[in-house]
C-alpha cells in the first residue's frame, strides 16, 4: 500500500507549503496499515476532516481509491481537491470557465499547480470510466491552460487517443 498513498518529495514540493507534522503522521499511519484498507481510508478521511485546506491529503485520497479500482470514489476525492485548490487560488472550480489568463498556471508552488494535477487525474479517471468525451474535453482544457504540459497531461492525451474507439478501459483490481 505504501506506493499507493505515500507522497514523494516531488509530490509534496508541487502541492504547496510543507505538510503539518500531524498530517505527515496521519499519512504515514495510513501507509503503515497494509491489508487494512478500511483503516487506511478512515485515517485519510480523518486527515481531510482535520485539515481540509491540505491539498496533499486529497492527492493521497484519490491515489488510494484509484489503486483500489474504486474509480467513483477516486473521482469524488479528486473533485473535492479541485474545489479546495480553486478556493485557495481564488479562481473558479469549474474548469470549463478557466483560461490561460485566469491565474499564473506556471507557478508550481501554488494551488493552481495542484489544480492542474487534479484535472489530469480527473481526465484519466473519466477515461477509465469510459467517459471519453469528458476526458477529451478536460485534456483540451489542460492543453489550453498548461501549454508547456507541466503536469504531463500529454501522456493521458496519448492514451485517450489510442483508446478512442475501444471499449471502456477498466483498471485491474487489487492483486492482478
Amino acid at each position: 500500500m505504501k506506493a499507493h498513498v505515500a507522497l514523494s518529495e516531488s509530490d509534496r514540493a508541487g502541492f504547496g507549503p510543507e505538510l503539518p507534522a500531524v498530517v505527515e503522521n496521519l499519512l504515514n499511519e495510513a501507509v503503515a496499515t497494509p491489508g487494512q484498507p478500511n483503516r487506511a481510508e478512515a485515517i485519510l478521511w480523518s486527515a481531510q476532516a482535520m485539515f481540509p485546506e491540505c491539498l496533499p491529503v486529497y492527492f493521497a485520497l484519490y491515489k488510494f481509491y484509484f489503486h483500489k479500482a474504486r474509480l467513483h470514489e477516486a473521482e469524488r476525492a479528486t473533485r473535492l481537491g479541485l474545489a479546495q485548490a480553486a478556493r485557495q487560488g481564488g479562481f473558479s472550480s469549474d474548469w470549463h470557465c478557466l483560461t490561460q489568463a485566469t491565474v499564473d498556471w506556471t507557478d508550481t508552488r501554488g494551488p493552481q499547480h495542484f489544480y492542474l494535477f487534479g484535472l489530469k487525474a480527473l481526465s484519466f479517471i473519466c477515461l477509465r470510466l469510459g467517459r471519453h468525451s469528458e476526458s477529451h474535453a478536460i485534456l483540451s482544457k489542460l492543453a489550453q491552460i498548461d501549454p508547456d504540459d507541466s503536469v504531463g497531461a500529454s501522456v493521458i492525451r496519448d492514451l485517450a487517443a489510442a483508446s478512442q474507439d475501444r471499449e471502456p478501459v477498466q483498471p485491474l483490481g487489487p492483486g492482478r
